[in-house]
């Protein structure tokens, strides 16, 4: 396989896989000034598996996360600076949130009544003879929280993604292991208090979807389904949907550059797609770093490489990483933030959050060009 040279120390380029997945890579995992530090890790604690929430002031910002890979929740955090800095709310979660476990992940929903609810779903409890899919609940904003009655869905993890519909309902996604592993959905017509019985979106023999992204077309006519293949003997998966998730088409392979574990994205005021995971493409001089790929909608439909990747952060453990949460500011500033273990050292994992402008990452790309 051919490699690009390196073109400046900010700038990293791809080793090709395909002829057409020339994919520079833009690196600011070192540009420490973008860097907030949520949940610090320390010899013994475990910071894991974070999403976040931006709320309609474009200010409050929600964290929850793990206490250990895949262990308990209970652990939340609120900013009122756009994530700048955080306060922990621990002792204000209801003490049942503390049993549930495994990457809780929070959304805000509105009934067609107009009722907004803050809702954290997680994989399961950790008590004798419990189900799929516990909850804990806010109607005023965040300010309390009720635990509420497990959904009962049998998972590996909870929702990975909750998307609005044009019905004002909103599909929740998620995957299981039976026979095979396979990717869920439900719908919830009532912003979250009751679902229907979950369906099969995607069953793909000889591999393993999972964690699937749903984002909509820009004319929001169609939805796609960006998806983890857990065998990572190939590329990640897609699939796409013009019924509002009713039915899917056929699992295709993503664009090399897509390829990677948990998938989340915003869309940049100009229309671009910034897709923050893990990195799992062979090949990539980013394997098993936080990464976050740049294009449009008609990259992804048409099969496309993309513009460019970033290198978010450095894994200083490996593939243990790449969860995001994944925020748009009014300003255009992006704020990515995952679990990481920060630093070479005895310190464990940390929730960190990385701050950054699209305009910023091609002016460092088209300065990386001109030096080469």
């Amino acid at each position: 396989m051919n490699a690009w040279p390196i073109m400046t120390a900010a700038v990293l380029a791809t080793t090709l896989v395909h002829s057409d997945d020339k994919l520079p890579v833009v690196d600011i995992s070192k540009q420490t000034d973008r860097h907030v530090i949520v949940a610090r890790g320390t010899e013994k604690t475990y910071q894991g598996h974070p999403t976040t929430l931006l709320m309609p002031d474009k200010k409050t910002m929600f964290c929850v996360w793990s206490t250990g890979h895949g262990g308990p929740a209970g652990t939340m955090a609120r900013s009122d600076d756009t994530g700048l800095t955080w306060t922990r709310l621990d002792d204000e979660m209801p003490d049942g949130f503390k049993t549930h476990r495994n990457c809780p992940s929070i959304y805000r929903m509105v009934d067609p009544k107009g009722t907004e609810r803050l809702w954290v779903f997680s994989a399961w409890l950790g008590r004798r003879g419990s189900t799929g899919m516990p909850s804990i609940m806010s109607d005023d904003g965040g300010k309390t929280w009720t635990e509420q009655k497990p959904l009962n869905f049998p998972c590996v993890m909870t929702f990975s993604s909750i998307t609005r519909l044009q019905n004002d309902s909103y599909l929740g996604m998620y995957h299981l292991r039976d026979s095979a592993v396979k990717v869920m959905q439900t719908v919830t017509k009532d912003g979250g208090l009751t679902w229907s019985e979950p369906t099969v979106a995607a069953d793909v023999e000889g591999k393993d979807p999972c964690e699937p992204f749903a984002l909509r077309s820009d004319e929001g006519r169609e939805l796609c389904c960006l998806m983890r293949e857990n065998t990572h003997k190939g590329l990640s998966l897609m699939m796409f949907s013009t019924d509002e998730g009713k039915t899917w088409s056929k699992p295709v392979d993503t664009p090399w550059g897509l390829t990677g574990d948990r998938h989340y994205g915003v869309q940049a005021p100009d229309g671009r797609w910034v897709i923050a995971f893990r990195d799992k493409a062979k090949g990539s001089p980013t394997a098993s770093h936080f990464v976050a790929w740049v294009g449009t909608y008609g990259d992804i439909r048409n099969g496309k490489p993309g513009q460019y990747r970033i290198k978010l952060l450095h894994s200083y453990s490996g593939w243990d990483c790449g969860y995001p949460g994944m925020e748009l500011l009014p300003d255009g500033t992006i704020i990515a933030t995952t679990y990481i273990k920060y630093r070479a050292g005895k310190e464990k994992h940390s929730v960190v959050s990385v701050r950054f402008k699209l305009g910023d990452i091609d002016r460092m790309l088209d300065e990386g060009r001109k030096l080469k």
